[in-house]
């Protein structure tokens, strides 16, 4: 049996890999070719940051969460873009959906739930702190994370480009960006490597708990309890690594896990955003209550997708 699940595992998953590779590899051009001018954009928004925030989030980039947690931990950005960038983060949602193949309608219309979610909880998410607490726009303090990062900049626009990109740099799985082609290829070669391996484990797991349980009793498990299963998902989101988003994606096309609980996980996997904020943000109890507040959204909107019985 043991034998039969791991060749099985391997064959779907090497049936995935030229797949990913293609979109990691556009995604990758996409990210060299607006490096820089995000940051910008998102640091400019002001009163529309979570707008800005939600739909620039939803581009498939690596690592646009931590630089989004960078930013609001320097003052640049509100606490409600910051919630909009996780909230609309698609994380590995987009290969993973290409890469099996999938109606690019279903991909879209699962990214657009996502992008208006993070823009309506982000815009509420400011407006009631600025009535209730009076808090306004944020004033950026770049120079006291370069202290603390002791990156030793030489002036300020400097500083915040270092910091950002050694705060990102740090948390997202490696992820190293240098120039040219081959520069491209190669971290498309990494993400393809380290996702492949992800896909393969999740499958690998999952066919061996079909193999012990019985296909039919797992997903009658799983869907006789959608409530458990949207705040599992959700919890599972919130682990700062693609593994979460991967497994989420895998387990809802497979049709273990349905509708509701995978919009609760996909809402709250925001990739790196939130390791990243621990790293940078001093105040652990701000940060706590911005990881909670993701978690509730999340539990909340999948809770509404079930009852209402969307379908993608």
């Amino acid at each position: 049996m043991l034998v039969d699940v791991i060749a099985d595992s391997v064959l779907d998953t090497l049936e995935l890999v030229p797949f990913l590779f293609v979109t990691y590899l556009a995604m990758e051009a996409l990210e060299h070719s607006t490096e820089g001018r995000v940051q910008g954009i998102v640091a400019r928004a002001g009163h529309a940051g979570p707008i800005v925030g939600a739909l620039l989030g939803a581009i498939p980039q690596c690592g646009f969460s931590a630089m989004a947690a960078t930013l609001f931990s320097g003052g640049v950005v509100t606490v409600g873009t910051l919630v909009a960038v996780i909230l609309s983060t698609s994380d590995e949602m987009v290969p993973v959906f290409l890469a099996h193949q999938e109606p690019v309608g279903r991909l879209l219309s699962i990214m657009l739930l996502k992008v208006v979610v993070g823009i309506i909880v982000g815009l509420l998410l400011d407006a009631v702190l600025h009535a209730v607490r009076h808090v306004g726009n944020p004033k950026p303090h770049i120079h006291d994370l370069c202290e603390r990062a002791r990156c030793h900049c030489e002036d300020e626009e400097r500083e915040e480009d270092t910091f950002s990109e050694q705060a990102s740099g740090d948390a997202t799985h490696a992820h190293h960006h240098g120039h040219g082609h081959w520069a491209i290829v190669r971290s498309a070669a990494v993400h393809t490597v380290q996702v492949t391996g992800f896909i393969l484990l999740v499958t690998f797991l999952f066919g061996l708990l079909i193999e012990v349980m019985g296909g039919d009793e797992l997903a009658l498990l799983l869907g006789s309890h959608p409530v458990r299963a949207t705040f599992l998902a959700a919890l599972v989101g919130l682990i700062p690594n693609c593994g979460a988003s991967v497994a989420i994606t895998e387990l809802y096309l497979d049709g273990v896990l349905g509708a509701g609980p995978m919009v609760a996980g996909l809402l709250a996997s925001g990739g790196v955003g939130l390791l990243v904020l621990f790293r940078t943000n001093n105040n652990v109890r701000q940060n706590i209550a911005i990881m909670a507040f993701v978690y509730v959204v999340g539990v909340v909107v999948g809770l509404i997708v079930s009852a209402s019985g969307i379908l993608f």
